[in-house]
């Protein structure tokens, strides 16, 4: 079949595996190009291993560090005529990359949240590298369901007391308006922190730590993303912010039972990614920074993100007020964010063009399932089950 994307709304239904094992050969030779990071952590589980930040750790622990993996990743395997999931392709395009460079490089396909993946994944540790020195928590999914309940939630990414009207994009078409998003319910916030907060963080490192399948001081990280002001409303202030904090306190408690160096909380910063698409404010934000750090030389994508973490803040780290490493240093600067603070007021449909950059948003956000990327044929008759 030709395999086109297909997009509905903010979701691109086709996944090209060509164009997605491209996407991860480039991001390899990133790392490679810039050399060994020299580390302890070589033995290592990625929790979200198949897309994003969560795929790029893996990819720079593998190729920088020379590290053996486990992954977990929930993706939709392919069919006859139907494309896998983009994180689908990734892992393969992976697995087979670090094979062929002598690494071991494990996936499980499960809901990580469940008590049942945690169980597969601590006996395929035990089998096959014994401990993990190193454990990332890049999940990123709008639904949880707790394994000791059987309840299931579901976040609602709102601002909390009093509606907020904001300025927001449609990628699609290019229109700037003005989006009113109704505030959250205690209901809602309290869900939201269910998924997205620190609680199934923690219930991974006791499952691996009670399993004796942690190294003597290991190191876990949970990526996430804390934002400017001009997000604020929607991130800082609003259900996403509650998350935040809850992962904080996930992260002081482990540190508690662990020492002091046994966990971080990272922030990243804002890149191209479909569920940053759905959120209010945030692709318009996302377009604006993308413009403003390319003119300014500083404009990062995941794995060039990921290979500074590991190549420069985790050597010797450096952490904030509350204990996190900061990797949003260059997105945070002062001089980054008055040049946002000074064309946000001045975005609209007609300015847009001018001011950020679309055409980059939309050609990062059709690499993330494979397509856009020179040296792939996209006319060429492909089965999606072949990889």
């Amino acid at each position: 079949m030709i395999i086109e994307p297909k997009i509905r709304g903010f979701i691109c239904t086709t996944a090209h595996p060509v164009g997605c094992a491209t996407n991860v050969q480039r991001q390899i030779d990133h790392v490679v190009v810039k050399g060994e990071i020299p580390s302890a952590r070589r033995r290592v589980l990625v929790l979200g291993c198949s897309t994003g930040y969560g795929l790029a750790s893996r990819i720079v622990t593998t190729f920088g560090s020379g590290a053996d993996t486990i992954g977990v990743s929930f993706e939709k395997p392919p069919a006859e005529n139907k494309t896998a999931s983009a994180g689908w392709y990734n892992n393969r395009a992976f697995e087979q990359r670090a094979k062929a460079a002598g690494r071991l490089a494990l996936t499980i396909e499960g809901d990580a949240f469940s008590d049942a993946i945690k169980a597969e994944t601590i006996e395929a540790i035990r089998s096959n590298l014994g401990q993990v020195d190193l454990i990332v928590y890049s999940l990123a999914s709008p639904v949880r369901t707790d394994p000791a309940t059987g309840e299931t939630y579901r976040s609602a990414i709102k601002p909390f007391g009093a509606a907020v009207a904001a300025k927001t994009l449609n990628t699609a078409t290019g229109e700037v308006s003005e989006v009113v998003i109704e505030p959250a319910t205690d209901e809602e916030a309290a869900a939201t922190v269910k998924v997205m907060g620190g609680e199934d963080w923690q219930l991974w490192i006791s499952a691996l730590a009670d399993a004796g399948v942690l190294a003597d001081g290991f190191t876990t990280l949970n990526y996430t993303y804390l934002g400017s002001e001009l997000t604020w409303p929607i991130y800082h202030k609003g259900t996403l912010g509650v998350a935040k904090a809850d992962l904080d306190r996930a992260a002081g408690e482990i540190r508690g039972r662990f020492g002091d160096t046994s966990a971080y909380v990272v922030a990243l910063k804002a890149v191209v990614t479909q569920a940053s698409s759905a959120i209010p404010v945030v692709p318009l934000y996302g377009t604006l920074l993308l413009k403003v750090m390319a003119e300014m030389g500083l404009n990062e994508g995941t794995i060039e993100q990921i290979d500074r973490l590991f190549r420069t803040k985790l050597a010797d780290p450096v952490i904030d007020e509350a204990h996190r490493l900061r990797v949003d240093d260059w997105e945070l600067s002062p001089t980054v964010q008055a040049e946002m603070v000074r064309r946000w007021p001045l975005l609209s449909t007609e300015t847009l063009p001018e001011l950020a950059d679309l055409k980059m948003y939309r050609a990062e956000f059709l690499k993330l399932f494979g397509f856009g990327l020179g040296g792939v044929d996209y006319t060429a008759d492909v089965d999606p089950r072949e990889v």
